[in-house]
């Protein structure tokens, strides 16, 4: 018997035997709170090959769902895409219980998978842009370094058009239904976008390339099958598209405002500013920081033309929690940017000074010098806060114009 688990047919050749994990809620600090999926797939053809496998607590899921199909001990070749644990961390278990003729790898990969299980096997290495005859069907590899790991490539099975595209495309996203059609689409907007921008913004312009890659190569997609989240066997264009914009980064006339507050006063001033970034036509999202997640900052983040940061001045430095964000967005690299800094302070105000300094160094366009109150903002205080709000509006203005 196969146990309670069943493959799912996506193609002529092709089955999905991953793994659905309910519970997840924290991915490398990004909050995963609808869960995600671990994807693999099975080839089913003259020979039987695997494509990735699952996280190490999710192997006999996989397996279960190999037998439904067939005796997991047919599969002849696995085919590990990225190896990033979530999707490596059961292979040592896979080759010891299948025996796979052949297991196939990137050059990086190659490297990456001894370096992480010490394995008494050789893995095989595909070159970027080549192409076997494996079982019946016609598979090419090309190469995504850093997209995002520098093992990572993708497989592309000729006969059924579909793309094995690893964490290309992906989300995190837990669900009983396996095709994105079936999902609601405001879901699957919104956990593309974080997924995009928590993990992938960084390698904005190589997606840009990618995407041009696969276009020159006339290689047509009717089915894209990811690593995460569901496989788009309808119009797969969609999500990349939607990938294409996200990679531009052009700026929009969205103003983030993002702070944390000890008494009040840096809140009040976030929202004085608010209002003026509204008044001067801007669309304000305003986010506070002990109750906001930075991966939703940076989701938010992803199609804004400004971030304004707040933070009150605590043992004469930043607030830790603003601190904490400004490390996670520096990381990411978000590009074409406007902002500007405030705060509230007490006796010494660095905070807003290294604000400020944080800032510029993501490469940050400051638009005004710091805005900083001491103690409570009163009447005249909120009505600069709200002026600062209209020059960032009216800075959004100009910068969106001359890039239309």
């Amino acid at each position: 018997m196969s146990g309670p688990f069943e493959a799912v047919k996506i193609s002529d050749h092709v089955y999905w035997v991953g793994a659905i994990d309910w519970g997840i809620r924290d991915f490398h600090g990004y909050s995963t709170f609808r869960g995600s999926t671990y994807n693999a797939y099975l080839i089913v053809a003259d020979d039987v090959i695997l494509i990735d496998t699952v996280k190490a607590p999710f192997k006999d899921e996989l397996l279960s769902r190999v037998a439904s199909v067939t005796d997991p001990r047919n599969i002849k070749y696995i085919i590990s895409n990225h190896s990033e644990m979530d999707h490596s961390g059961s292979l040592p278990r896979v080759i010891a219980e299948v025996e796979p003729e052949k297991v196939f790898a990137s050059p990086n990969g190659v490297k990456a998978l001894a370096a992480h299980f010490h394995m008494d096997r050789e893995i095989t290495a595909v070159k970027d842009g080549e192409s076997l005859a494996l079982g019946g069907v016609n598979l090419s590899f090309l190469e995504t370094r850093m997209l995002h790991w520098p093992d990572s490539m993708v497989t592309y099975v000729a006969e059924d058009r579909l793309l094995f595209s690893q964490d290309g495309f992906g989300m995190h996203l837990a669900s009983a239904e396996r095709f994105a059609d079936e999902i609601d689409e405001c879901a699957i907007v919104e956990e593309s976008a974080k997924y995009y921008a928590n993990i992938l913004t960084p390698y904005s312009a190589l997606v840009t390339k990618l995407i041009e890659r696969v276009g020159s190569l006339g290689i047509r997609i009717d089915v894209l099958c990811p690593d995460h989240g569901p496989i788009w066997r309808k119009d797969p264009g969609k999500i990349i598209g939607l990938w294409g914009k996200w990679a531009e980064q052009a700026p929009t006339m969205k103003a983030l405002v993002v702070y944390d507050t000890m008494w009040g006063s840096t809140g009040k001033m976030a929202r004085a500013i608010s209002e003026g970034l509204v008044g001067g036509g801007a669309a304000a999202s305003v986010m506070p920081l002990h109750s906001c997640h930075r991966s939703d900052v940076a989701t938010e983040l992803l199609e804004a033309g400004a971030l304004l940061v707040g933070t009150p001045t605590i043992n004469n430095n930043i607030f830790p929690t603003v601190a904490d964000v400004l490390a996670y967005l520096r990381g990411l690299k978000f590009r074409n940017l406007v902002g500007a800094v405030f705060g509230s302070y007490g006796w010494s105000g660095e905070g807003h000074k290294l604000l400020n300094d944080e800032l510029a160094s993501m490469k940050v366009e400051i638009v005004a010098d710091p805005m900083a109150v001491n103690y409570v903002p009163d009447g005249e205080a909120l009505d600069r806060c709200r002026g600062l709000g209209l020059a960032v509006a009216e800075k959004l203005k100009e910068v969106v114009k001359g890039g239309s």
